[in-house]
């Protein structure tokens, strides 16, 4: 072997599943990447995004260094010029129009980057606005939301114990897709499948026959969005049938009466005619949970992101709590994470709802406004009107409902500056682009995916390359604006240490850490000796510790939201479709099809649609197919699948890269739409403003 030649082991920062992964290195050229088989967690298991991280390092459209819009050219630029003109151009829209009039949106990625989640807050703070959005509300805003109004943190989120359950029921997820998603879990398919070896079994409930739903012992049609009419029924039977246990949560919760109440009209035979799923099957899945030891109930992007979803994610916890599921092995339990841990009086337990959207009056969430207001909120004049738009690894042109709509507000803005590696749908707009290190030239530590582990691991990664000169971190970007903008506002400012340094700190202090004098004595420089990560061990019991309070079910909030549920029982009009999305192994998202590795093989970008809908509207397989709704229409073509249920369509979302202006040379080639020219921005869950991406009216025609 050469010399140059060396293996660097690191967690694959494409998903949430965070897989070790082993990456040989020539120089500076990546010669292979596998996955690390001495990773405790993810035992040598990666999907097929992990050998993609390739494409995305050597990809020729990446940004490498700051660049101007000049006319309709851009100009490559120093970063201190681009830190001095952003500081000019924004601090100049707030003197005439006030602080509100810049805007900050987030996309996801940045929760794979610790360093823009330690120092995301330098350039928030210099600025001073109080618009700031995120992917959170496209996304686990009701998981988070839920946690902080039940449990009295955000980041109290239950997950599956599936190493050691019985009984599992999935509701709109599909793991197998997205490895895991609000549950940190990598290997899923052979965890599912230990489920069913230790004599147990899962369920899923879909209104598409997934790739999760294809293994499972049971899978059950369902019409997007009457997931709460299951949940209640479930919830109700637990009641009616005398199955209430709640176990370690014993002395621990208040409400239950009023949750009993409130759950007596929701009958299986009333969900049965909402959902399409039988009362027979729905009272058996409700036995189920109760009666079996070690069994978990979850949700995910089909419940959450609709407009009952802070209900189905409230109702889910309930359901867990009430058949004794909450807090036990095989359950659902809290993970102790190295960094990060929750217990009482931990900071950024969030709040809500203290102030709202100035258009919509939609509630803030822990200093954010729902992503669905964003639009509204630059095309509406008065006070507060956004001007000046920070975007940072966030695509809300692919993103975000309504896609038509939010190309004209970013169009019409004063000023635009991404932080960004890419030219794409959102940054195309912007005035200036910074773009950051590539993930590989930068160290890692997975902060939020360690909360939401289904085990207890830690694992720190030493960056593969160094960064080129001239470069910048995610971090140093931000504390450069934060610098630049203070001194142009006349204010002091001193930056945080660096991410490492808080890291370490946090490590420290935490329950595994050496100040705080635990067994492990755990530091940085001692996980830095740990390359394929250290198991901390299983998930253990600990729920009633975490609170400062009682777990509280009879949220007024949610009582007062099946109200809501009851009245929403309706028929869909003549002709009218529900629109699901559906996700990809081979994607994330709209940022990973710039990669060939990615989006090889089968195109998965049609319409799927019921054969006999198709039969209905006589439309013919495999033919060019106009989609619309309320505020769109798009055409692509369709394929006759009894995978989706009569009744619904499904496009995936992410696509719809062949747009002026945009820099992908891969992506651009493929043929697929942007569906969130469908989604409606007006279509939400009211409670906390999630935006409804799925359970979507359309109408499809074949054209001409």
């Amino acid at each position: 072997m050469s010399e140059l030649r060396k293996t660097h082991y690191r967690s694959c920062h494409l998903c949430e599943a965070i897989c070790g992964i082993a990456i040989e290195t020539e120089g500076d050229r990546i010669v292979s990447i596998k996955g690390d088989k001495d990773d405790p967690f993810s035992r040598g298991h990666i999907c097929p995004k992990a050998t993609a991280i390739q494409d995305l390092y050597t990809d020729p459209d990446r940004l490498t260094k700051p660049i101007r819009r000049v006319g309709d050219e851009w100009q490559e630029i120093s970063w201190d010029e681009a830190f001095e003109l952003v500081a000019e151009k924004m601090v100049a829209i707030q003197d005439v129009n006030g602080p509100n009039s810049i805007g900050f949106f987030a996309g996801n990625p940045g929760v794979h980057n610790y360093g823009t989640m330690t120092h995301g807050s330098e350039l928030r703070r210099a600025i001073g606005t109080d618009n700031h959005f995120s992917a959170t509300s496209l996304d686990q805003l009701p998981h988070m939301l839920v946690g902080h109004l039940m449990y009295g943190h955000q980041y109290l989120v239950p997950v599956a114990d599936i190493d050691h359950t019985n009984f599992m029921l999935i509701i709109g997820g599909n793991p197998l897709a997205s490895n895991g998603s609000m549950m940190t879990v990598p290997d899923v398919k052979n965890r599912l499948k230990g489920i069913q070896d230790r004599g147990g079994k899962f369920v899923v409930i879909d209104p598409r026959r997934t790739e999760t739903a294809a293994i499972a012992d049971e899978h059950h049609f369902i019409r997007p969005g009457s997931d709460a009419f299951l949940l209640m029924a479930m919830i109700q039977t637990v009641f009616a049938e005398d199955l209430v246990n709640l176990g370690p949560m014993a002395g621990h919760i208040d409400g239950l009466e009023a949750v009993r109440a409130a759950a007596e009209g929701f009958t299986p035979e009333l969900a049965a005619e909402q959902t399409g799923i039988s009362a027979d099957v729905i009272r058996d899945l409700a036995r189920t949970m109760a009666t079996t030891e070690g069994a978990a109930a979850y949700g995910r992007m089909g419940v959450s992101t609709q407009v009952f979803g802070t209900l189905c994610q409230w109702a889910i916890q309930v359901l867990n709590i009430i058949t004794g599921n909450m807090d036990v092995p095989g359950g659902i339990m809290v993970p102790t994470p190295a960094f990060g841990n929750v217990t009482p009086g931990t900071r950024g337990a969030g709040y809500f709802a203290t102030k709202q959207s100035r258009v919509s009056g939609l509630p803030i969430f822990s200093g954010e406004f729902p992503a669905v207001a964003l639009a509204e909120e630059i095309n509406t004049p008065g006070e507060g009107q956004i001007k000046g738009l920070f975007t940072i690894a966030a695509n809300p042109a692919l993103s975000a409902p309504n896609g038509g709509e939010l190309n004209k507000a970013f169009e019409g803005l004063d000023f635009m500056v991404s932080i960004d590696l890419y030219l794409n749908e959102t940054t195309r707009f912007a005035d200036v682009i910074l773009p950051p290190t590539s993930p590989l030239e930068h160290d890692h530590y997975d902060i939020s995916f360690n909360r939401l582990a289904v085990r207890n691991i830690t694992r720190y990664n030493a960056p593969v390359f160094d960064p080129p000169a001239g470069t910048k971190h995610d971090w140093e970007i931000m504390i450069g604006l934060a610098a630049a903008i203070a001194k142009r506002k006349g204010q002091d400012y001193k930056p945080q240490p660096a991410p490492h340094v808080l890291l370490d700190q946090g490590i420290q202090y935490g329950p595994y850490g050496k100040a705080t004098g635990a067994a492990m004595e755990l530091t940085l420089e001692k996980l830095k000796d740990h390359p394929h990560g250290i198991d901390l061990g299983p998930l253990q019991p600990s729920m009633p510790e975490r609170l400062s309070g009682p777990a509280k079910l009879d949220l007024d909030l949610m009582l007062d939201d099946l109200k809501r549920l009851m009245d929403s029982r309706q028929a869909l009009k003549d002709g009218e479709l529900l629109l699901i999305g559906r996700r990809h192994v081979r994607s994330n998202n709209s940022w990973m099809h710039n990669s060939t590795r990615l989006i090889k093989g089968p195109a998965r970008w049609h319409l799927m649609m019921h054969p006999s809908d198709m039969a209905a509207r006589d439309i013919k397989d495999g033919a060019r197919v106009g989609i619309a709704s309320r505020v769109g229409e798009v055409e692509t073509l369709v394929v006759a699948s009894e995978d989706v249920m009569p009744g619904v369509v499904s496009l995936p979302h992410g696509w719809g890269h062949q747009t002026k202006g945009v820099k992908l040379a891969v992506a651009s080639e493929q043929e697929g739409v942007n569906c969130n020219i469908l989604t409606d921005d007006k279509l939400f869950d009211p409670v906390s403003g999630n935006a409804a991406l799925n359970g979507v009216p359309v109408t499809v025609r074949q054209c001409a």
